[in-house]
């Protein structure tokens, strides 16, 4: 069959999504766009906001508007039942907990051949694929163990479950065998890797095992908690494969607004850790998250959030306007924040946000860094550097995607650094 994978949301359903790809490239399907008419839609969606909510459904009713069979699975869908079946009783819904058995209903559905096909493995048996991205996402981690006063995500995954050491040096040891030059390891709660495992293990042992049994040229670590950031984790930044980036959630800048999120740290808290970062790996690419408008944000709270973005040498930040979610603590606080407030509290954080990504491209102004090439933009060829900027090549240049290269970096358009081709790698 042609079939359409369609993703919302973080870098664990990418992963998940990716996988599935690939297995179902595996067992003879053809893997497709939305506009290519495919007589299956796989929609992976999401529920960390409303605006993620209002996305899978229009994903939804896109598909089904193309006249395709709809399976649909992710967060929104694992919280959400009810209405979807609203939406149309013949959508299939599948649990986060079962992802791999897509594969499995599908063969059944083509060919009676109910033989299962992890997706958790997939990249073993794609030596031909083409990639839709050049830094693949291995997920090495799922679920979560806190209880943040807005987010659903802990409903919608369940409690930290871990993948062994040996299966996530297996499927990086298959990206690295088909040619790929990086991966980035994710989780729903990254941090807590290995907490569940018997003997217990840590991400600093995983991360030390892959530099040990891979050869993969770069390993780049997703969101983590300020807390989780040991000493050790530090040390491993300055390993020369491991890439000079964290991205270190703040959501906000008031101690009062922390409690009430439930959060497990304190401003003070995360300026310490950040010191140790900056003392130990000065160059580093630092990226946050801040949730504007959160109930109770007055004008006090929301600039002790800005000041203290703002005494933070952060390279780029991600700024969400607070979303109610259904279930959760903070959807029933007293003192919710209008949305027009919300809206302009975000414009000036992202304004700020975008001097700050401005200011890091600056500092790297005539270094010499190395980029995976991803594609070919209208200006040249893009890819991101260990230390994730985005850098655009002319079009002259003779890299191809999916290369690492070293470039020089010239100056910027906007976010985006410009560089010339040095040598490849």
């Amino acid at each position: 069959m042609k079939i359409a994978v369609l993703t919302l949301g973080c870098k664990t359903n990418q992963a998940e999504s990716m996988n599935i790809e690939y297995a179902l490239n595996r067992v003879g399907h053809q893997i497709v766009d939305m506009s290519e008419q495919p007589d299956l839609c796989i929609i992976n969606t999401c529920t960390v906001t409303s605006k993620a909510d209002y996305q899978s459904r229009q994903l939804i009713h896109r598909a089904l508007r193309n006249n395709s069979k709809v399976i649909v699975t992710g967060c929104y869908a694992e919280l959400n039942q009810e209405q979807l079946k609203k939406i149309d009783n013949d959508i299939e819904i599948v649990k986060n907990a079962e992802k791999d058995n897509i594969i499995r209903m599908i063969k059944q559905n083509t060919s009676g051949n109910a033989k299962r096909v992890p997706y958790s493995v997939a990249p073993l048996f794609y030596h031909s694929i083409t990639p839709s991205r050049h830094r693949p996402i291995v997920k090495v981690q799922d679920g979560c163990n806190y209880s943040c006063s807005y987010c659903a995500i802990p409903m919608a995954r369940g409690r930290s479950r871990s993948i062994a050491v040996d299966n996530v040096i297996h499927e990086i040891r298959c990206y690295e065998s088909l040619g790929y030059k990086e991966v980035v390891l994710t989780g729903i709660h990254l941090g807590t890797y290995g907490c569940d495992l018997n003997p217990k293990k840590t991400l600093s042992f995983l991360l030390r095992n892959i530099l040990k049994n891979t050869n993969i040229p770069r390993v780049r670590l997703s969101s983590l908690e300020v807390k989780e950031i040991n000493g050790e984790l530090i040390e491993l930044l300055n390993e020369d494969r491991v890439c000079k980036h964290l991205h270190v959630p703040l959501q906000s800048g008031d101690n009062n607004i922390l409690k009430l999120m439930n959060r497990t740290y304190s401003v003070e808290d995360f300026l310490s850790g950040v010191e140790k970062i900056f003392k130990k790996v000065p160059d580093i690419s630092l990226g946050t998250d801040v949730i504007v408008g959160f109930p109770c944000e007055g004008e006090v709270e929301f600039n002790n959030t800005r000041q203290l973005i703002e005494s933070i040498p952060f390279s780029y930040l991600h700024v969400f306007p607070y979303s109610q979610r259904p279930g959760t603590k903070a959807a029933a606080f007293a003192k919710q924040v209008a949305g027009s407030i919300k809206k302009e509290r975000v414009a000036i954080l992202r304004s700020i946000g975008m001097v700050k990504k401005q200011d890091f491209i600056k500092k790297n102004i005539g270094k010499t860094l190395d980029i995976v090439v991803e594609e070919r933009g209208c200006d040249g060829l893009i890819g991101t550097t260990g230390n994730y900027i985005k850098v655009i090549l002319d079009n002259s240049s003779d890299a191809e995607a999916g290369m690492l290269v070293n470039v020089h970096i010239l100056g910027h358009k906007d976010d985006i650094a410009t560089g010339s081709l040095v040598k490849n790698l």
